[in-house]
């Protein structure tokens, strides 16, 4: 029996890698990492699961969330870019555990982004020498159901930094599916890194197009000057950190390599990726209401 340890298990990802998993109906016992036990069992009630304290900012949650745990789905909150004071001691308690895999979610381009707590934690991760899969998705297409969501639905338009850049794009969907795969298949996947895309890559002049035809309403794009955008936040209460999160997500790219596109989700989860026209069809009454 393997024992899989989901952290980050109620946010869109963990809950898409935990489906994945169960759908597979193979012998493994997960267990979800979470915060708050009473509240976050609440939401996961759903799903067949152990549920154990893990608080990333309180390492004395570390050693009895990781025992007799085999492989750690990781992530990094986004409010945590502390990678120091986090995650050495995390990755510490991993060895002291012997876990025998990390599947770390990353983000596409972390190599060439020494900047980003992505890329300080893909480090310590290949210096614990514990086996690693990083996982490199593109720009999250649920951005647009969660964080982006108030200005769509409120001002009817897309309001980034972001120039014309060009991103490409993943649905939360199959990067659960390709998490699955890889925990359950492991060692073809030890020390690997895999960017899950689609093919496509857009400008958000031309996602605002298509969801304007999607959804059958004009969405326009527009791209502020760094002080516009932090000071529209601010006003809308939106914590610091998130807004230099977003910036470092939108604006930077300006000063890129264009992403590439790969076909690493069709390849590890035998599916053709979500196309973002797919996810508008599926998500018009959370873009729409």
């Amino acid at each position: 029996m393997l024992n899989i340890l989901i952290t980050g298990a109620t946010g869109n990802v963990g809950i898409e890698v935990i489906r994945s998993l169960q759908k597979l109906l193979l012998p493994l016992r997960i267990f979800a990492g979470v915060r708050d036990i009473a509240t976050d069992n609440d939401k996961l009630k759903a799903y067949n699961i152990n549920v154990v304290k893990f608080d990333i900012t309180d390492s004395s949650t570390f050693a009895k969330a990781f025992k007799n745990i085999d492989i750690i789905f990781l992530l990094r909150p986004p409010q945590i870019s502390a990678v120091k004071k986090y995650f050495v001691p995390l990755i510490n308690a991993a060895i002291e555990a012997e876990i025998k895999h990390i599947v770390f979610l990353s983000v596409q381009g972390v190599e060439k982004s020494k900047i980003i707590p992505h890329h300080k934690i893909e480090m310590l991760i290949v210096e614990s020498k514990i086996p690693y899969t990083f996982l490199r998705p593109a720009y999250f297409m649920q951005n647009f159901t969660t964080t982006l969501r108030h200005d769509l639905l409120n001002k009817k338009r897309i309001y980034l930094p972001a120039g014309n850049a060009k991103f490409t794009l993943v649905d939360v969907r199959d990067i659960g599916r390709v998490a699955a795969a890889v925990i359950t298949n492991a060692t073809n996947h030890f020390n690997k890194s895999y960017e899950l895309t689609t093919a496509d890559k857009l400008s958000f002049y031309e996602m605002a197009k298509k969801l304007s035809d999607g959804l059958g309403i004009k969405i326009s794009y527009e791209s502020p000057s760094l002080f516009n955008f932090y000071m529209a936040k601010r006003k809308e209460k939106m914590p610091v950190m998130l807004i230099l999160v977003m910036i470092m997500l939108h604006y930077f790219p300006r000063f890129q390599k264009e992403p590439t596109g790969t076909n690493c989700i069709e390849q590890i989860s035998g599916n053709q990726p979500i196309t973002f026209e797919a996810f508008i069809s599926e998500n018009k009454k959370l873009l729409k209401q």
